[in-house]
């Protein structure tokens, strides 16, 4: 990671819970409350560049199937449940070496039906989540750079449930705080 004045940013708490040791923002979920307090921050600081860290559920099947310990850098985002044409966004931040790209989609509702994971694959996305669209579209509107890394916690299909999700994210945090520790930190 560079010098740079960078604000790190989680939706969820505990998503965070491997960086208590590390200054970071907790967003909230969904992109009401992911554009509000990514908004309010930097409007309130000096900020060079957001770093967001979290988990996304896959979008795709078979070869296309992304791996669920792999840490992917977003570099497209586009919103899946708005019906007005709303543009592709891509993070504005600095490339990582060797970091599988990828593409995600972003709505306020968590993916679990087969029908609904099927028509967001056809737009496009290989990853899903509820805050990536609005963290782009504030750091767009703000002129601040933006990096998005995202690990997989599911299938976002019909296996797959809230709890199940509540269960895992402590285990994606700390995959996180190891990619943060060997990738971002050198």
């Amino acid at each position: 990671m560079t010098n740079r004045n960078t604000l790190l940013v989680f939706a969820h708490r505990d998503e965070a819970s491997a960086f208590a040791d590390v200054e970071h923002l907790v967003s909230g979920i969904g992109k009401v409350n992911a554009a509000t307090s990514l908004g309010r921050a930097l409007a309130d600081g000096d900020v060079d560049e957001v770093l967001v860290l979290g988990t996304a559920g896959v979008i795709g099947d078979g070869d296309s199937r992304l791996d669920l310990d792999t840490v992917y850098q977003v570099t497209t985002v586009l919103q899946h449940d708005f019906s007005l044409p709303s543009p592709e966004l891509h993070p504005a931040g600095e490339a990582l070496a060797g970091a599988p790209a990828a593409t995600m989609a972003t709505g306020d509702v968590f993916v679990q039906d087969d029908a609904e994971r099927a028509r967001i694959a056809g737009l496009g996305a290989e990853l899903v989540d509820m805050e990536g669209y609005a963290f782009a579209s504030v750091c767009e509107r703000f002129g601040v750079p933006l990096r998005i890394f995202k690990i997989p916690s599911d299938f976002a299909d019909s296996t797959t449930t809230a709890e199940e999700w509540d269960t895992i994210v402590f285990r994606k945090s700390e995959q996180l705080r190891a990619f943060w520790d060997e990738t971002l930190t050198r």
